[in-house]
Formats: C-alpha cells, structure tokens, sequence
C-alpha cells in the first residue's frame, strides 16, 4: 500500500497505538477522581497538555476538543459570543475548510455579518486585501495556515500583523484565528503569538476525534460546553483521556527535527511532481509550484501537499484506478462526508469545472519515499493515457 492520502487522515505513529492500548486496559482513571488512579490520569492529562503547548508561543493555553472541527466552531462561535456588544463584522476566505464557512453561515444567520476575502489564482489571499476589509466593526479575522487541498500559505502572520497595528491605531479588539489543521505538526507555530490556534491529531500521526484550540491566556472566551468546569470551564466533559494522552504524544514526536523531516516530505513532493509532470502530458499544477517550509514563506505551498489536474480525465476514475494498485489519493478534502459537486477552493482560484474534475491530490507523510514514487508516477501514466486513449472518462 502506498498512502498519499495523509491531509484526510494518517497512520497512527506506533507508539501511540500502544499508548492508548496501555491506558485503555490499564490506566483507564478519571483525572477528576481522587484516588490513584484519578492522580495517575491527572499525569497524562498535565503531560500532554505541556508536550502541545511546546509547540507554539508559549502565551497561551490548551483546550482539549474532540477534533478540529470543534476548536473552530469555538474560536467562532465564542468570539462573536463575547465581542457583538462591539460589532458584528466577521471577515474569513472563500477557500476555507468547510468548518470555518459552515460556521459562518451560521453566524450569518443569526445577525453577524460575515465577508468573504477572494483568492488569487493560487488560493493565496493577499494581505492589503486583508488590511482593506477591516473596519472597527470588525470583531474576528479567521484565515487559514496552510489550505487544505491545494497546499497554499497564507500570509497568517503578516495577517496577523496587520490586525494588531489595526487596533492598536484604532482602539479595537479584532480576535485573529487561524485553522492550523493542516499546519500543524508540519509548519513551525511557535513564532507568532496568535490568539486562537486550531489543530487536530489524526493529521499527525494520533489518533481520530481529538483536537486543540491554542487560545492567548488573556483572551477570556465564554463557555463553549458548560457542565463540570472541565478545561478551566471553557469545554465541559469528562476528558477523553486516551485522545489526549495520544495527541499529546503524538504532537512531541512529529515535532522532533521538524525542519528536517519537512525537507524530506518536500523532497518526495517534488520527485512526483517533476515525475508526473515530466511522463504525462497536458498536467496542470493547482496551487503555488515552489514548496515552503515555514510560516514566513506565504504564497508558496506546504510540504505535505500536491494537487494536479490531469487533462482529459476524471480525478474521480482516477483515484479508483490507483486504488486498484494499492496507491490511496483524495480528489479534495475528506471532511465534506460524500461531498458532491466542484472543489469551492478550486472555483475561487478560478479554474473551470472540467479543470476541477480532473483534479487529484497527493497528500504526504514522513513516512512516504522517492522509490513508491517511482510506482505511483508509472501507474498514473498508465491510468491517465488508457483513459484519454479510449475516451472512457465520459
């Protein structure tokens, strides 16, 4: 099996595996218990809260969600909870994760404003645009790290900039968010003191339905889940202690020699990319074509991912085709169960429908080498020439 599938899940870093199988048959206690077991429980709790919070500024703290998803429905949610007194204006992208626009319909709905900033022809969102949409009734700025199923950076940091010389001029409290799911355990967090950070751990390497929000200690939000005060009252519920103590481990070690193994993946990206690019005709690239590795590289594209249009094709037929070999694809993002219809990243970034069709995206790990590459560049040329030879894409 060749997995290139690892912006939609990844494989569960073995150590984690047996982590959570230790703790699941033998230190299964309640952190909130007083007992040992509780104690022991509370160790796990404090560990691997310290292990994620090492890997950002160090101004903040960790709230434990069950997944990304949850941590930006409450970066939202509870930021326009406790600042509509102040405005209402919300400002994201058009290219953003489901969970940032869905939220913003429902923001919408109930009384918020919400604009939605327009993205150059490589999903790239540039900061005067940013600058030029904020106004004092502005409460929250929410933009992306790193896009899902193109690979693009936004300008997070320069963003967040701007949104901080914008209040200190103006005497505001505009609250900036990044969705970091696709950044995070990838990119290097711990440069820029963001107020709300979101991260989820089964993109690196943890394990499904566990997730953070990074909130700035002196942000304050209201509740989100309310009930036994747990996560210093901010999200009620008997921790789900396994998930923790899995993403917690899982977070140290996608963070040991981070740069280094970036380089590796972005090594691997680009063999495939020259690859296909060079053995396949009429192959458009999606997205910036020089790989980034931090944060302070906007506008280039994120190590982990690969998004190309294979003309005369169906990205759909395709994934099925390399399925068949064992080699595991995405034609765009995982977290729209069953989603029908054109990749809204892609439309922003103005390609037509018969170019997002025939869209697919590779997406990588640390775990992935040149020499799978190798196979995957002969069986996509394989698939790509039968189907253009016999016109069985219609």
């Amino acid at each position: 099996m060749i997995y290139l599938d690892n912006s939609a899940t990844t494989r569960q870093y073995d150590e984690v595996t047996e982590l959570i199988y230790r703790m699941s048959k033998e230190d299964f206690g309640n952190p909130s218990s007083l007992h040992q077991l509780g104690f022991e429980a509370g160790n796990y709790l404090f560990e691997a809260r310290r292990n994620i919070e090492d890997c950002f500024f160090g101004n903040g703290q960790v709230i434990f969600t069950s997944s990304g998803t949850e941590a930006d429905n409450m970066a939202l949610h509870s930021t326009c909870r406790k600042m509509r007194r102040r405005g209402n204006k919300v400002i994201t992208t058009k290219v953003e994760h489901p969970a940032i626009l869905e939220t913003c319909k429902r923001l919408e709905e109930d009384g918020f404003r919400v604009e939605y900033l327009d993205v150059d022809v490589d999903g790239y969102v540039e900061p005067q645009v940013v600058k030029a949409a904020l106004d004092k009734d502005t409460i929250l700025v929410s933009i992306m790290t790193v896009n899902n199923e193109v690979g693009t950076i936004e300008p997070v940091a320069s963003a967040y900039k701007i949104v901080q010389e914008f209040n200190k001029a103006n005497g505001t409290s505009i609250v900036f968010h990044t969705d970091a799911v696709q950044a995070f355990g990838k990119l290097a967090l711990d440069a820029v003191p963001f107020d709300l950070v979101s991260a989820s751990a089964h993109k690196i390497h943890g394990p499904k339905g566990m997730g953070i929000l990074y909130m700035r200690k002196d942000l304050k939000l209201p509740a989100y889940i309310t009930g036994g005060g747990q996560e210093n009252g901010y999200r009620s519920s008997t921790e789900n202690m396994t998930g923790i103590a899995g993403m917690g481990l899982a977070a140290k070690m996608a963070h040991e020699d981070l740069m280094g193994k970036m380089g590796r993946i972005a090594d691997v990206n680009e063999y495939l990319r020259r690859g296909l690019m060079t053995e396949i005709q009429d192959v458009v690239l999606n997205g910036p074509e020089e790989i980034g590795l931090s944060i302070y590289d906007p506008g280039k594209r994120c190590p982990s991912v690969l998004n190309l249009s294979f003309t005369g094709t169906r990205g759909e037929v395709l994934l099925h085709t390399l399925e068949q070999d064992g080699i595991y694809v995405s034609t765009g993002s995982a977290c729209a169960s069953h989603h029908t219809g054109d990749s809204h990243v892609l439309q922003a970034m103005s390609l037509t429908h018969k170019e997002i069709e025939c869209a697919v995206r590779f997406s990588f790990s640390e775990f992935n080498t040149r020499e799978e590459m190798d196979f995957v560049i002969d069986r996509t040329k394989n698939a790509v020439n039968r189907f253009r030879r016999l016109g069985s894409f219609r």
